[in-house]
């Protein structure tokens, strides 16, 4: 029987050991590389997905974004946006219904994809909707994460140059940690959804 938690605190997360993704990680540079990358994508069901831009810190300049990561359970795609745009065969993958396409305040990745090109979006599932079916009532990815599978995820890279020449290690494996763990949460809730195999538990209750 899995034990979820309605909310988590942050000195419980603290207390965990890291996490991080430790399979593939494919970079895409170049626009030629693309559809055989999206092609891949498509045999599989589900998807996690999540977007970096570079932080901007001069008030009222937005950057675009310049990252979509797409990830499976061994496999992370990096799509290096500001290389080559949102060129077709990304848009038909975000359009596509066939494979579900899950992430975290997915609002705010699409108005920046949306800034690069128009799409309809297709087969997603919002987490932050997804986990309140459950009665889990926390929001951020970290705190899902540490409520299902009680490891932390760091953040240390997200205020990056995701512009950069080229993508340090610890900039790659960050991207493909936040991605992935969308595709795991969505895993395991599905799973324990059919199965029925699980208790809420309240550590508020009196």
């Amino acid at each position: 029987m899995k034990v979820l938690k309605k909310t988590i605190s942050k000195a419980d997360i603290a207390q965990m050991p890291k996490t991080m993704f430790q399979g593939q990680i494919i970079v895409i540079d170049t626009e030629e590389e693309v559809e055989r990358m999206v092609d891949a994508l498509k045999r599989h069901p589900v998807v996690g997905i999540d977007t970096e831009t570079r932080p901007s810190f001069k008030k009222g300049k937005l950057n675009r974004v310049a990252l979509l990561q797409i990830a499976v359970d061994d496999c992370c795609f990096l799509f290096r946006l500001n290389r080559f745009g949102m060129v077709a065969p990304l848009v038909e993958f975000l359009e596509t219904s066939s494979t579900i396409k899950v992430g975290l305040s997915l609002k705010d990745d699409f108005r920046a994809l949306h800034d690069r090109a128009d799409f309809e979006p297709q087969g997603y599932v919002e987490l932050q909707e997804y986990v309140k079916t459950f009665g889990i009532q926390d929001n951020s990815l970290q705190k899902i994460y540490a409520n299902l599978f009680g490891c932390k995820i760091s953040k240390s890279q997200r205020l990056s140059n995701w512009e950069a020449e080229e993508l340090t290690e610890a900039q790659r494996i960050y991207a493909a940690t936040d991605a992935w763990a969308c595709f795991k949460i969505y895993v395991l809730l599905h799973e324990l959804h059919i199965s029925n195999d699980y208790v809420l538990k309240d550590d508020n209750a009196n």
